[in-house]
This record gives C-alpha cells, sequence and structure tokens, in this order.
C-alpha cells in the first residue's frame, strides 16, 4: 500500500522541502480485535503540524500520521463482534487505551497511562489501509460525506467532550 509517512520532525518552510516522503509499505494485518479500514479520507490537524515540527514527538520513525480517517471495513479480526466488512467507520485520534483503569472506566481514555494515539504512536490515515480495535472505531451516519465526516473525528469529538 502507499503511505505518507514522516521520517524525522522538520520545520514546515516554504523552502521546497517536503516534510512527508511516498513510499510503499506491507498493508497491515488486523489483530484479533481490530478492524482493517480501507482510507477513503483523512484530514488534516493542527496534531499532525504538532508532529511534523517536533512539538509533539513519535516514539518511533517512520510514522503514518492522520487521525480524522473515514474508510470502510475490508477484514475483521476473529474477535471482532459489533462491525462487519462493507460498514463506514470513523477512526479518531484514540487508537487504544487499556479500557479496564479509572480514567477508561469514566470515558477519559486520553488519561490513560497507557494510551496510544492514531498517527502518533499507531499509524494513522494517511496511507491507503489502517487497523484500528472496533472500541476505537466509530460508524459514520449516512447524512455525512466521507470529507464531512473527517474533521469530526477530532475537533467535534473535543467540541462534545467539553460539553459532555
Amino acid at each position: 500500500m502507499r503511505a505518507m509517512v514522516l521520517t524525522k520532525s522538520r520545520t514546515i518552510e516554504p523552502d521546497g522541502q517536503k516534510p512527508l516522503e511516498l513510499i510503499e509499505m506491507p498493508v497491515p494485518t488486523p489483530a484479533p480485535d481490530q478492524l482493517l479500514i480501507q482510507v477513503s479520507v483523512c484530514g488534516v490537524c493542527h496534531t499532525e503540524i504538532d508532529e511534523i515540527e517536533g512539538r509533539l514527538v513519535p516514539p518511533k520513525y517512520p510514522i503514518v500520521p492522520g487521525h480524522e480517517i473515514v474508510g470502510r471495513v475490508v477484514a475483521v479480526g476473529s474477535e471482532v463482534r459489533k462491525v462487519k466488512p462493507g460498514d463506514r467507520m470513523g477512526v479518531a485520534w484514540i487508537h487504544s487505551s487499556c479500557g479496564r483503569c479509572s480514567f477508561c472506566r469514566r470515558g477519559d481514555e486520553n488519561l490513560c497511562d497507557d494510551f496510544r494515539a492514531t498517527g502518533l504512536h499507531a499509524h494513522g490515515g494517511y496511507a491507503e489501509y489502517t487497523v484500528v480495535s472496533e472500541n476505537f472505531a466509530y460508524p459514520i451516519p449516512q447524512n455525512f460525506s466521507d470529507a464531512e465526516a473527517a474533521p469530526l473525528l477530532c475537533a467535534g469529538v473535543i467540541g462534545y467532550r467539553a460539553m459532555r
């Protein structure tokens, strides 16, 4: 699959250097609890700029950025029960967490010690395919196009959590 990867932090300047590199990678294989999603749209968030410029540093390079993902499920792991191939799903910033700590139990997974971010700790949506746990994939209502839904998976979630 084709993917845009970040190989190191750099300043985004109009000097002709491109911060992301197009490479070929293997299509990921979903773990038992994961979905394999064919990405149709991935939004651009300021978080990616922070990552590219080094204010938010991935634990390893190369990394595929992107956490405002909308796509179709093409395969599911053996333990997946709520989602099936063909479902249109969204993937946001939270890629995974422990699911057991007090933060996770009250819906504050972003505070979990085992929190992993999509596009920072795990490959994100600037690729043809991505994987995510079925617990961190969200069905997208038909009244939104893929492009309309993508930014809701970041800015929309932030507003929702603040109001909640």
